[in-house]
């Protein structure tokens, strides 16, 4: 029996250097930093680490710094590994599973907005034949709003009842409690991330498994917290913590999510580095930084 996923679960941004490449120093030191504040994993390369921004030799060579720097365990990885060619998604999954990841989250094939749950069942199998190892975990990526695909709870129940011990995980960052409550309930045997602290302690009261969120680059302390709270069954007191938990999220998206936790990171850090994202992003304004500071004080 696979050991169920739960926790909390950093996201982590990806810093770069004026000319664009990855500051590795920030990286390393802001992931022990995120690891050091409660967070139990780290998810480098998701959304908020502007993953579609980098190229899968960066992607791999960070998994593996992290590693031999001794930032991170393998088992407190979990990567984004979904890319739209089915052999670089095989190429990252493989890369984790052989560093020994806890497991990877994983975007449907997206573009290709016409396909259906039958053929998005046929890629994950594919692609859990073609990795050939019962040490991957996948945990299925929902976020349409981004990707233009999603995946359904008929899919998320259909795929664990195929593949229970690898098919494990669901992060939800949709933003649709809806939809986070009807995976729940049509996959029992999966755990289920809201992508935002807002949903947890609702999630958590049906089984769910934690939060995977930006917010957690910022707050992974008050955040780990309440998790605490909610798992020890304390909802009065989880709910209670959640009001500032909540204000520091809401600074967050009206600041543009990335842009913002980047703003404070250059100016909880004094480097000014962190302003930089890649194109088409803009960089971040260091304005936003003090909102958040705000929020947090």
């Amino acid at each position: 029996m696979v050991e169920r996923l739960s926790g909390v679960i950093t996201p982590i941004l990806t810093p770069y250097n004026d000319d664009q490449s990855i500051a590795e120093d920030l990286y390393l030191s802001h992931a022990a930093s995120c690891l050091g504040s409660g967070a139990h994993y780290l998810s480098p390369f998701g959304t908020t680490g502007e993953a579609l921004s980098n190229t899968m030799a960066e992607r791999m060579h960070m998994l593996e710094l992290l590693v031999s720097s001794g930032t991170a365990r393998p088992d407190q990885l979990m990567p984004g590994t979904g890319l739209c060619a089915f052999e670089d998604t095989l190429t990252l999954c493989k890369h984790a599973v052989q560093l020994g990841c806890a497991a990877v989250m994983t975007l449907p094939p997206f573009f290709f907005t016409q396909a259906n749950d039958e053929g998005y069942y046929r890629y994950f199998s594919e692609l859990i034949e073609a990795v050939g190892s019962s040490a991957l975990r996948i945990c299925l990526y929902h976020i349409p709003q981004n990707s233009g695909v999603g995946i359904t709870p008929d899919l998320s129940a259909r795929l664990n009842k195929a593949f229970p011990e690898i098919v494990v995980a669901y992060k939800d960052s949709f933003g649709n409690w809806d939809n986070t409550r009807s995976v729940i309930e049509a996959a029992p045997g999966i755990s289920v991330f809201p992508g935002s602290e807002s949903f947890m302690i609702d999630a958590m009261k049906l089984g769910g498994g934690g939060c995977i969120s930006a917010s957690c680059n910022t707050n992974a302390t008050a955040i780990r917290a309440m998790y605490e709270l909610a798992l020890s069954g304390d909802w009065s007191g989880a709910e209670a913590a959640l009001g500032p938990i909540n204000a520091h999220r809401k600074a967050i998206q009206d600041g543009g999510l990335i842009p913002a936790l980047k703003a404070y990171k250059a100016l909880q850090s004094n480097d000014d580095r962190w302003l930089n994202l890649r194109s088409p992003l803009m960089n971040a304004d260091p304005a936003l930084g003090e909102a958040l500071a705000d929020t947090l004080s």
